[in-house]
């Protein structure tokens, strides 16, 4: 069974995978595709998230209040994916520029960033009280609509040692965005 600490541990690792998912399609964007704007499913799969089925309900509802502090729904999980929406505004999409969204809030700095046509990668270093180590992402945005990497991250989630790999891909949807999407 579960120890209190390590289920602790992991949600709160959880909770900062969910709020990377926005971080991880936020980077995917930053490629020369022209992007379309509009709102953005992007689905996440990671063993890590596999665990959000043995946290309890009064976590994973802590974990949501956590998000919405920083402007976010939580995103729906299921089976090791989660499942979010982000938008890209029209201005966005011009200046091929995203919303920072994890970067303050966990203490996580971009180290270095590069691409090459439609190739992207980054790495990025975590200092913060919840959030200690070093990652990175690389991806392809395949068409102005769609995009596809993954991440890797090494360090600890409240001194819990963690080494979770996530694959990832973004859909654009349509053009409008919900007012909960918008940066």
């Amino acid at each position: 069974m579960y120890s209190v600490k390590p289920i602790t541990a992991m949600c709160n690792l959880v909770a900062i995978c969910i709020l990377s998912i926005f971080a991880l399609s936020a980077t995917a964007k930053e490629t020369k595709v022209n992007l379309r704007s509009g709102l953005w499913q992007v689905t996440t799969n990671s063993d890590l998230l596999l665990l959000a089925q043995h946290i309890p309900q009064a976590q994973l509802d802590s974990i949501s209040e956590i998000a919405k502090t920083y402007g976010l729904d939580m995103p729906q999980i299921n089976n090791g994916a989660a499942i979010s929406q982000t938008c890209i505004t029209p201005t966005m999409a011009k200046q091929q520029t995203i919303p920072q969204l994890y970067q303050p809030e966990l203490g996580c700095i971009t180290k270095s960033s590069s691409r090459r046509g439609n190739h992207y990668q980054a790495s990025f270093s975590c200092h913060g009280k919840q959030l200690k180590g070093q990652g990175t992402i690389k991806g392809k945005m395949t068409s102005p609509t769609h995009f596809v990497g993954s991440s890797q991250f090494k360090g600890t989630a409240q001194g819990v040692p963690v080494d979770e790999t996530a694959t990832f891909n973004g859909q654009w949807q349509q053009t409008s965005c919900p007012k909960s999407t918008v940066q």
